[in-house]
């Protein structure tokens, strides 16, 4: 079995529900570096101070443009882009524009995420694509698969994990296969516990996105044999 910073540096800690308090932001940028994620994917807003709380480990600080429908003008998801780089952002979820993709508008839905690749790269951060697949066909999913891997996105995202359903193990099959090798999978909504965790990381996926990090990674201490964290 992989060791325990191998499962752990596959979790962007979820911290994007509408009602978390200032303290409950804190609180849980505080369990991200206890448990050493990946990432932290918070609140816009809250971006200045969490990347000052996770500053010097390594804990990366994430948000969300264009969260969670996906359906704001380009030149707005631009300028969310530019601030959150400028708040101290690492890595950008966006979402693609649904209605377009369901539209088939394909050359609008490649400039709104090529706008947002092309502020992030330059400043040297990496961008996760939403397609919130619950809305979308096996065709769509495809054809943004396609996309992004020409537009040299860093990740291929199945959710927001506010729509319908979050993700499956079949997109996520159907997503590594249909995705250059240089774009990675992210798995969010539905991996709930350490056994799901294990099932996505056999299918590629290098990131989920999580609420229960505790509960996971504790599973996953107690199975590795590791004391658990105070």
């Amino acid at each position: 079995m992989p060791d325990y910073s191998t499962y752990a540096k596959m979790i962007d800690h979820s911290l994007l529900a509408p009602t978390l308090t200032p303290a409950e932001l804190r609180a849980g940028c505080a369990l991200a570096l206890k448990y050493d994620v990946a990432s932290v994917c918070m609140l816009p807003y809250f971006l200045p101070e969490g990347a000052a709380l996770l500053r010097g480990s390594t804990v990366k600080a994430s948000s969300t443009i264009g969260f969670p429908h996906g359906g704001q003008a380009t030149a707005i998801k631009r300028a969310e882009a530019e601030l959150a780089v400028r708040d101290g952002c690492e890595e950008l979820d966006m979402v693609v524009n649904i209605s377009q993709v369901l539209g088939g508008e394909w050359s609008a839905v490649r400039a709104d995420i090529a706008a947002v690749i092309e502020v992030a790269h330059a400043a040297g951060r990496k961008v996760k694509v939403i397609f919130e697949n619950c809305f979308l066909r096996d065709e769509h999913k495809i054809r943004l698969c396609e996309i992004c891997g020409e537009l040299n996105a860093d990740w291929v995202k199945t959710s927001t994990g506010y729509g319908a359903t979050g993700a499956t193990l079949d997109d996520l099959r159907l997503m590594r296969r249909h995705s250059p090798s240089h774009v990675q999978v992210k798995a969010a909504g539905g991996v709930r516990d350490f056994d799901s965790l294990v099932a996505v990381r056999e299918i590629g996926v290098t990131r989920c996105g999580a609420s229960r990090t505790r509960e996971i990674l504790d599973d996953c201490r107690r199975r590795l044999g590791l004391p658990p964290l105070e």
